[in-house]
């Protein structure tokens, strides 16, 4: 049998491993979700400003407006002589539309899939320890959520009785 601690470190890391599987998928999602936006609003550059903006899914809070800048920057520039506002409103809206679908549906669905997290855990818990820790509760609420629910799991799979078979061995005389 392992070392307890060599357990422990095994089941984390399985755990944050998965959290990161998770969070790669969610970051592909949003890159496609920008690079079906950014092509109908008509970005110059817009499967780089996706690709950027799915990668910016790795820092939280700040990467979807981070993602948001370089898009700006792009409407900006392609037309300075005829500005124009309604691109801006448009890139705005498909920000928000992003966000809500990401932070609501997708990234609480990946994490359910991946790493068995419940959607209701992973809508609430960034909420909760935003509130609790400000900026580290929203970092560290999804890696946490993984590594909980794992143990979770894990401890109702060892309280579960083991469901084996009764054998039954019949006397020479039951036989007959």
């Amino acid at each position: 049998m392992p070392h307890p601690i060599l357990h422990h470190a095994r089941m984390t890391g399985s755990a944050l491993k998965n959290w990161f599987i998770a969070q790669c998928y969610d970051a592909l999602a949003v890159a496609g979700l920008w690079l079906f936006g950014l092509l109908l609003i008509g970005v110059p550059f817009a499967p780089f400003w996706a690709l950027l903006g799915g990668a910016f899914q790795f820092v939280p809070q700040l990467g979807a407006v981070l993602g948001l800048i370089g898009p700006a920057l792009a409407i900006f520039f392609s037309d300075i002589d005829h500005l124009r506002w309604e691109p801006f409103f448009e890139l705005l809206i498909l920000y928000a539309a992003i966000a809500v679908i990401d932070g609501l549906w997708l990234q609480p669905y990946i994490m359910k899939r991946t790493v068995k997290v419940p959607i209701w855990a992973s809508i609430l818990a960034p909420i909760v320890l935003g509130i609790i820790i400000p900026f580290w509760g929203v970092l560290l609420a999804p890696p946490l959520l993984a590594v909980l629910y794992t143990y979770r799991r894990r401890h109702q799979e060892a309280k579960s009785p083991q469901r084996v078979k009764d054998t039954v061995v019949l006397s020479e005389g039951e036989r007959q």
